[in-house]
């Protein structure tokens, strides 16, 4: 087996590398979250280990690819219009700027660019626990033009992630159930909302879903007492949800994802 090349691509946010023939068919690829080298033909084993050896770091598992799951079944049925694993995050403002760039205002920018900054930096951070076990959507559209920012399902259940600009790092934020104030600016009910995306996306996924107010780049946060329901988060906190767990087995994640990602759970809520 001669000619072999190694390709990086992408598959469900996972970086691989693909081991091509010269015409272009895969013979393997790589897998550098889980270090395992699926062989797609029998015979190769050694020539396809040479062409990866100077990408490859750290033992590997070579053997056939992994007998795909309900969910991966699932997920090949979709018609791509309604599977939203490839949103982006923000892809509802990267569509909505698209449309209408607006025009450039001289002395503060375009709110829905600052939204769009905000909902990308905490897509990053979330997408980050695709590595422990959790499932991540983003931009899930809504009837009547609404939109959640992140979906969150893994072992510490289903979490709605409302992801909210609070500033450069300097402004406080006042939290006074169901208020919130970023600054000097007009206090805002994003709890209230927060709780009532929550509750639509526990009608659409059939579980128990719990709101997350994600605020992005906050100074000082006072927030309200008794605040119980709602999880006030900051993005350099999202790796204390690695350690959350209990609550949904390995099954019943790539259910629920299965379930979530397909643009038709959502159009009864």
């Amino acid at each position: 087996m001669t000619g072999l090349r190694v390709v990086p691509a992408r598959h469900r946010g996972q970086e691989r590398l693909y081991v091509n023939l010269p015409d272009g068919r895969s013979v393997a690829w790589y897998d550098r979250e889980t270090g395992r080298v699926s062989l797609l033909t029998a015979g190769g084993e050694r020539d396809v280990l040479a062409a990866l050896a100077p990408f490859v770091t750290g033992p590997v598992t070579v053997g056939p690819p992994p007998v795909p799951t309900v969910a991966d079944l699932a997920g090949l049925a979709l018609p791509p219009d309604d599977d939203l694993a490839p949103n982006r995050p923000g892809e509802a403002l990267h569509a909505e700027l698209a449309a209408d760039p607006g025009l450039p205002h001289r002395f503060r920018g375009d709110p829905r660019r600052v939204a769009l900054a905000a909902q990308q930096l905490m897509g990053e951070e979330l997408d980050r626990l695709e590595g422990v076990g959790w499932r991540v959507l983003h931009s899930v559209p809504l009837p009547g033009a609404a939109c959640l920012s992140h979906l969150l399902i893994g072992p510490g259940g289903v979490l709605n992630v409302r992801t909210l600009h609070a500033g450069n790092g300097r402004q406080r934020v006042r939290i006074s159930d169901p208020l919130v104030q970023v600054g000097r600016a007009e206090p805002l009910p994003q709890l209230r909302w927060a709780r009532r995306e929550a509750e639509r996306a526990s009608l659409a996924v059939a579980v128990a879903v719990r709101p997350v107010l994600a605020l992005v780049g906050a100074g000082r946060v006072d927030p309200a007492p008794l605040l119980r329901d709602v999880w006030i988060l900051r993005e350099h906190e999202v790796p204390e949800l690695a350690g959350s767990a209990g609550v949904l087995k390995p099954a019943d994640i790539e259910a629920l994802y299965a379930s979530a990602r397909d643009r038709r759970t959502w159009l009864r809520v």
